[in-house]
């Protein structure tokens, strides 16, 4: 995976995380109950500490000083985890928490990546 791409990617994640945010604390109050708030707040808090870390990855694969499967992993992380967090959030049927776990275990692997070099 390419430089640029990762850095587009970096950028989406956090650039969505921030207008997430500001859709939680400013609107979803309405769609949603207590328990859906809490789960958004996790959402968007897994995504925007994950931004600068596949931000992160950019450079590192420039110096081979990453696996490129890492960044890769963390953004799919992102997608299942916030994702299904979200979904629910907002009404989706309680099975999407099954998804949550696959997510996590995508984050998990990501970081575990970053400790590989990949040349």
């Amino acid at each position: 995976m390419s430089d640029l791409w990762i850095r587009l990617l970096a950028v989406l994640t956090g650039a969505s995380g921030i207008a997430l945010a500001a859709f939680g604390s400013h609107g979803l109050e309405r769609h949603t109950d207590e328990k859906g708030l809490r789960w958004w707040a996790i959402g968007v808090a897994i995504q925007l500490v994950t931004a600068p870390v596949i931000l992160w990855c950019s450079r590192a694969a420039r110096e081979a000083a990453v696996l490129p499967l890492a960044p890769i992993l963390l953004a799919l992380g992102v997608v299942l985890f916030s994702g299904s967090l979200y979904a629910m959030s907002l009404g989706a049927p309680r099975w999407f928490g099954a998804i949550t776990p696959l997510g996590g275990l995508c984050l998990i692997a990501g970081w575990i990546a970053l400790a590989f070099r990949a040349g």
